[in-house]
């Protein structure tokens, strides 16, 4: 599991491609980015698996599942990522829980400046619409953002000048494709809520608790 809140960015070092995989060599731009054989990375939102490390590089397996659903497919050696180690249980938790399970690929149609920050309209796949709200939290290249609006198949997020400048989201420009992961909450909630019988009453207790509480 992890935050949403980028630790440092990456570069591709190598992408090696086999029947139904592709090995990647990442190098951190962080120095002291520890990580162990068998530890969890998010890559541009992307849970992986650490094989190994060699020296400055960590390689990891991206296979045909998540080849189907992320970017990783294309992935190319020179590309920036963005890295994030799975969360520990002392870790603050100040994004929102981000599981690294990509839902699909968005697009990126527009950025507004809005004073310091940016606004980005985001094109998302057929189907997630209804996992966002606005003032929701959605993981665009693993970075939990703030949705500003939602409209029609899109929806507008806001880049604060910290996240523009600690990730590679500074680097994206309309037109480009970015891992689209939504909040897990609104999954479980919109599987309560398709249950019957016991089961639909309990879900609409637990919603109208959350109704109550904000959310």
């Amino acid at each position: 599991m992890f935050t949403g809140l980028i630790e440092t960015t990456g570069v591709m070092r190598q992408c090696t491609r086999s029947e139904g995989s592709v090995v990647l060599a990442v190098e951190p731009a962080m120095a002291d980015f520890a990580v162990l054989p068998g530890d969890s990375v998010a890559v541009d939102g992307v849970c992986l698996t650490c094989e190994c490390g060699d020296g400055p590089l960590l390689r990891f397996r991206a296979v045909t599942e998540t080849l189907g659903r992320t970017t990783l497919a294309d992935a190319r050696s020179g590309a920036s990522v963005n890295l994030e180690r799975s969360l520990r249980p002392v870790d603050r938790l100040g994004g929102h829980f981000v599981l690294g399970h990509v839902d699909g690929i968005g697009t990126i149609l527009s950025d507004t400046p809005a004073g310091d920050s940016l606004l980005r309209a985001v094109r998302l796949p057929a189907g997630l619409l209804r996992y966002t709200a606005q003032k929701g939290s959605v993981a665009v290249d693993g970075v939990s953002l703030t949705i500003v609006s939602v409209s029609g198949d899109t929806v507008t997020v806001s880049l604060i000048p910290y996240s523009l400048e600690h990730t590679t989201l500074k680097r994206k420009r309309p037109g480009d494709p970015v891992n689209i992961e939504c909040d897990v909450l609104a999954r479980y909630i919109e599987r309560l809520m398709r249950c019957g019988g016991e089961e639909s009453a309990a879900a609409e207790t637990l919603y109208g608790k959350m109704e109550r509480l904000g959310f």
